[in-house]
């Protein structure tokens, strides 16, 4: 069976989860790997063949998505000649982390994509929602990387086709302990605001893990270090609380280690927000932005003591099986054949040979 595992490069959590899925997904068959997005720190140790510019949001300094820059990097003309050079109809099964070019070569295509992210949870219905609404971010969420079947992560199992997050082994296996110092991600915002805001509070050992410094430096208890993988690992296992934006990955892995949590979503993002919405009825401190208005809260969750109970089991192997027991036992061609027929008969009245034609899909 050939595969292809699409992944999102906006952001580091969505190759940090596909290090653990990428090695079962060897298992089932022969595996290509397309990578779209340029705004991740973090490598795969594995081939890629298809790496791509894709559709990437860009990260600013106040607190949320540079849509300026967003739009400057942008070329939709590119992205439309890398979806269509994209050969989907050669693999028997597509497994698609809310990444946009595979998702649209399906589309077009008519072949099924197999959506397995945290962007799966997020839209669905019973997932927690902000309670200011927002259209733009929604549909964006709905359409920037269609799918035919969805799985999700999230932080709770809402419903049948959500699941508790994927924890790295590199996470899972190793020893956390307490070396008093917090660990700091917050990639929307600028180093000098960083600094400014958690500079009043002292005594703390401020670790922070910047996407706007190439450079190690420190300033009086701030210690700023470029993005790296490894090195953040050690920091996260080793700190006393994590305060970073709401994400998805990081404050799954801080709770998992039992980590003190406190998360600034970013503005402008709907996902960030609902994620927010969950961390909040799960306990975990919100703050709307970094600012020293908010300063009593950061300092009143510094010297508190959190702890939020949960469940994160290790069931990433039992999704992928029922992935493929479900969706990867249809040979590429037939799917393709099948799924242009499909299309075709939804235009016609005969609704009988429809039915027909999805049994013989199935």
């Amino acid at each position: 069976m050939k595969i292809l595992y699409a992944i999102q490069g906006t952001g580091n959590g969505h190759l940090s989860r596909a290090r653990d899925i990428i090695p079962l997904l060897q298992q089932k068959g022969e595996l290509d790997i397309l990578v779209s997005g340029i705004q991740a720190d973090v490598e795969l140790p594995y081939p890629v063949k298809f790496k791509f510019k894709g559709l990437s949001f860009i990260f600013g300094k106040n607190g949320g998505v540079d849509l300026i820059a967003t739009y400057k990097k942008s070329n939709l003309k590119q992205l439309y000649k890398e979806i269509k050079s994209l050969p989907v109809e050669e693999y028997d099964l597509v497994i698609n982390d809310f990444e946009p070019v595979s998702a649209w070569a399906c589309k077009m295509k008519h072949k099924e994509c197999i959506g397995l992210s945290h962007q799966a949870a997020v839209i669905n219905k019973k997932s927690p929602k902000p309670k200011n609404k927002d259209i733009v971010g929604k549909a964006v969420l709905h359409n920037y990387a269609p799918v035919t079947a969805a799985y999700g992560f999230h932080f709770g199992a809402y419903d049948k086709n959500i699941f508790t997050p994927v924890i790295r082994d590199q996470v899972r296996n190793a020893k956390a302990e307490d070396k008093n110092h917090y660990t700091v991600y917050l990639p929307a915002y600028s180093d000098e605001r960083v600094i400014k805001v958690l500079g009043e509070i002292k005594n703390i050992n401020w670790q922070v893990f910047s996407k706007h410094s190439k450079k190690e430096y420190q300033l009086k208890n701030i210690y700023i270090r470029p993005v790296n993988n490894d090195e953040f690992i050690e920091s996260l296992l080793n700190c006393t609380g994590i305060l970073c934006g709401a994400g998805f990955e990081t404050p799954a892995e801080a709770l998992f280690l039992k980590k003190k949590l406190m998360v600034i979503p970013m503005k402008g993002q709907y996902e960030q927000q609902c994620n927010a919405a969950a961390l909040k009825t799960m306990g975990v401190p919100v703050i709307k932005t970094l600012k020293k208005k908010h300063f009593d809260k950061i300092t009143s969750w510094v010297q508190g003591k959190q702890f939020i109970p949960v469940n994160y089991t290790n069931s990433t192997e039992r999704i992928i099986n029922m992935i493929i027991k479900k969706h990867g036992n249809v040979p590429a061609q037939k799917n393709v054949v099948l799924g242009e027929a499909i299309h075709s008969v939804k235009k016609l009245k005969d609704k009988s040979l429809g039915k027909i034609l999805n049994k013989l899909a199935e």
